[in-house]
């Protein structure tokens, strides 16, 4: 039943590189660029052996709400399944949490943030 389910899902880190893509869900997502109104962007030490693995990087970009319209986050906004929002849980490290936004185009979406 989940696979039925679309959900929208912003990226503005690695899950909009292709082999993250690939290795976590098992295909190459397809997004428009999108922004979120209110959040900055830092970076954030990756501990986690398969994390590294995937993403080949080992700093990984990070939001913390502001609240602040002058600060803005670029990124893609991508259609998934409700199985893959739960794929990409398991991808994200535990400093991350999935919290529902309005991006600056309307879409509502998930995002992860800063703990």
């Amino acid at each position: 039943m989940g696979k039925d389910m679309t959900q929208k899902l912003f990226s503005y880190g690695t899950l909009q590189l292709k082999n993250v893509q690939k290795e976590t869900f098992g295909r190459n997502l397809v997004g428009k660029k999108d922004s979120l109104l209110g959040y900055k962007l830092e970076s954030l030490k990756i501990k986690d052996p398969s994390v590294l693995k995937i993403s080949e990087t080992k700093t990984h970009p990070i939001i913390r709400f502001t609240g602040m319209d002058d600060d803005v986050v670029q990124g893609t906004v991508f259609e998934v399944t409700s199985d893959e929002i739960l794929e990409a849980d398991n991808y994200e490290v535990e400093d991350y949490k999935r919290i529902e936004v309005v991006l600056k185009s309307g879409i509502k979406s998930w995002v992860y943030t800063a703990k």
